[in-house]
């Protein structure tokens, strides 16, 4: 049986800025990651738009707050140091009616309180910076926002750790724990651990479970769906275009952002989806779990827990053509259908209810277990935040 002084299930951006702040504070000690995947990025990580945020969303008592800023920094910097291609272009949140621009004042109040630098404009201030920006009520000037590839980062992340003796074990799954003992069984053989730090991304409430920690969690997946600009379109934005956030829904909503490709990106989708890794339409998909998904999500829509009803009827018509483009004009004047095509990228958010309380996490969650650490609610901004949350988690191990 092997023995580690750290064994680390999921190999995502938090499984490996966890494993680097690991051996930065313990050069010696012995440290494993398991990957169910042959490779790193094939979900969520490797998934995302790449946008390094500031934070403006989060009100100052959250996790999100206390992590985005400080782990967009420091990710920023790593990617200056190791010539990973990284940019900043700058956002802007738009009001796209009376109602919704009173949403500014909020996102000023967290900006001020967690220092991040933002500016309220008005239309003809947004339109310099944004010319097909929807402006007519106002928004934020957020220059701070950036955009990095975030596969670029893994592999610099992956090399750094080989380098520093960290091991890797793909095509390994974790199937059962005995936490007395302090071992996990695996699909490759059963492993000793001094510590277990759980960062399985959308399985992480399973891996939890087996070491006795988070009944009461359960995380449900929500499809995101993309499309782009068309080349000859990609232009008219320069940097993000968000809208202001409904207070009344969980998701941000869809959005433009200029990736660090250059193409222009618009989404992404926050669709119910009936499997963690439901990318296609049946892809992902198993009886049992999709049968207990829809479930989670029946009671939610029925209770209206959150407005989640809310959520689905406005989600659902993002689906058709249509209905996606009409949510994408109402951030772009004069957006029309031809500026506008499809793409293969899908990403899963897998969202972190409370079951016993049938509500949503908004905020990351973490869970301590006897010798284990479990992050259970790893969604955006965690690729912003990673290096501040790994941060946190290792000095939460107190080695």
């Amino acid at each position: 049986m092997e023995k580690f002084d750290f064994v680390i299930a999921g190999a995502g951006i938090i499984g490996l800025t966890v494993a680097r702040e690991l051996k930065r504070k313990s050069p010696a000690s012995k440290v494993v990651i398991l990957e169910k995947e042959p490779s790193l990025g094939i979900h969520a990580s490797g998934r995302n738009s790449g946008v390094l945020h500031t934070g403006i969303y989060y009100p100052s008592d959250t996790l999100k707050a206390k992590f985005c800023k400080k782990g967009a920094d420091t990710l920023f910097q790593f990617a200056q140091e190791n010539s990973i291609p990284v940019r900043k272009d700058g956002k802007v949140v738009v009001a796209r009616s009376a109602e919704n621009a009173k949403g500014l004042e909020k996102l000023m109040a967290n900006a001020q309180a967690s220092g991040i630098s933002a500016e309220l404009m008005d239309e003809h201030q947004i339109k310099e910076i944004e010319p097909f920006a929807f402006a007519k009520f106002g928004g934020i000037y957020c220059k701070e926002t950036a955009v990095i590839n975030s596969k670029e980062v893994l592999k610099v992340l992956e090399r750094e750790l080989l380098q520093s003796g960290v091991e890797f074990k793909f095509n390994t799954t974790v199937l059962a724990a005995d936490a007395s003992n302090s071992t996990v069984k695996t699909s490759q053989g059963v492993l000793a651990y001094g510590h277990f730090i759980n960062a399985a991304g959308s399985f992480s409430d399973n891996v939890a479970k087996l070491f006795g920690v988070g009944a009461e969690y359960k995380l449900i997946p929500f499809k995101g769906l993309y499309y782009k600009l068309k080349e000859k379109h990609a232009q008219k934005v320069r940097g993000s275009i968000y809208p202001v956030p409904d207070p009344a829904l969980p998701f941000l909503g869809i959005h433009f952002t200029r990736v660090i490709s250059g193409d222009v990106y618009v989404g992404p989708t926050a669709i119910p989806a009936l499997g963690r890794e439901n990318y296609g339409l049946i892809e992902g998909l198993s009886i049992g779990e999709s049968l207990s998904i829809l479930g989670n999500l029946a009671k939610l829509y029925i209770e209206n827990v959150q407005n989640f009803r809310n959520l689905v009827h406005k989600e659902l018509p993002h689906l058709f053509d249509s209905g996606f483009i009409r949510s994408a004009a109402s951030l772009v004047d004069g957006l029309d259908p031809t500026w506008i095509e499809k793409t293969p990228k899908v990403g899963i958010r897998p969202q972190l209810i409370n079951v016993s309380k049938n509500k949503l996490e908004m905020d990351f969650l973490v869970e301590q277990g006897d010798r284990s650490t479990h992050v259970l609610n790893s969604i955006s901004p965690a690729f912003t935040s990673s290096f501040a949350v790994a941060e946190h988690l290792v000095k939460e191990i107190n080695i």
